[in-house]
């Protein structure tokens, strides 16, 4: 699914999003990507199942930047256990956990209203 936004001040917009990957800032991302508040990494997270407090550790080193993390759990949304929630809100940080295309979309409208926020997006 293509997406549209502007007015990010900068920061990196999620373009598209489809099997296997995003667009992101005109860059095609295989696999499942990390979105700081200044770029956008690839993740080596494949499947919900796959993670852990230290998936996450690329987001906590930039906790005093970031509020709200977005996470994009594949097809559909899970809930993470609780202690991956307890640890990140540990550093300030706020886990919402959503179907991986409602996090893109969620992810550019609070950039545009320059909100402290981040995204971990499992790839379709």
């Amino acid at each position: 699914m293509q997406i549209i936004e502007t007015g990010a001040g900068g920061r990196p917009l999620v373009e598209a999003y489809g099997p296997g990957g995003f667009r992101i800032d005109g860059r095609r991302t295989e696999g499942s990507v990390l979105i700081l508040p200044d770029q956008a990494i690839d993740w080596s997270v494949f499947r919900f199942e796959d993670l852990t407090l230290d998936s996450f550790a690329p987001v906590i080193e930039v906790a005093q930047q970031v509020e709200i993390l977005l996470l994009g759990c594949g097809p559909a949304t899970q809930l993470p256990d609780r202690a991956m929630r307890d640890g990140l809100r540990g550093h300030g940080i706020s886990l919402e956990p959503m179907d991986t295309g409602a996090a893109c979309r969620t992810f550019n409208v609070l950039v545009a209203e320059a909100r402290p926020v981040a995204a971990a997006l499992i790839a379709l």
